[in-house]
């Protein structure tokens, strides 16, 4: 199982990070503190024919881009990997929640924090 967290912020990183440990998967996680430097890995990735996160966590508020300018860039790259993107975030807009649904990418909204149970549901779905 491979998953890409993509959050500017190292508190969250570090809380998915055992989070992920705790779930009991054989998990690789790598993480990004901007969605410029996740599409230069995923591009990286793309390039070199390695496989491509089975999963891709989202936070919105990023700094260089953030999280839908990520998704913009990511739809026009025309990538076809089988990767579930979920936004992971505290805002509780509702805009931002149904903006998340307009992304063909995008599986679904998480509100942070991330709990174990759901991060268990979201590797169940791709095992």
């Amino acid at each position: 199982m491979n998953l890409l967290v993509i959050d500017d912020d190292d508190i969250n990183i570090f809380i998915i990070k055992k989070i992920v440990e705790k779930t009991g998967y054989d998990a690789k996680m790598v993480a990004k503190t901007n969605g410029q430097l996740a599409i230069d890995y995923l591009k990286d990735l793309q390039q070199n024919d390695i496989s491509f996160p089975d999963l891709i966590l989202i936070d919105i508020n990023m700094p260089v881009l953030n999280g839908w300018e990520f998704l913009e860039v990511y739809e026009k790259l025309g990538i076809l990997q089988d990767s579930d993107m979920y936004m992971l975030s505290s805002s509780v807009y509702e805009n931002d929640i149904e903006k998340a649904k307009t992304y063909k990418t995008v599986k679904g909204f998480i509100s942070k924090p991330l709990s174990i149970e759901r991060l268990i549901e979201l590797f169940e779905g791709k095992v």
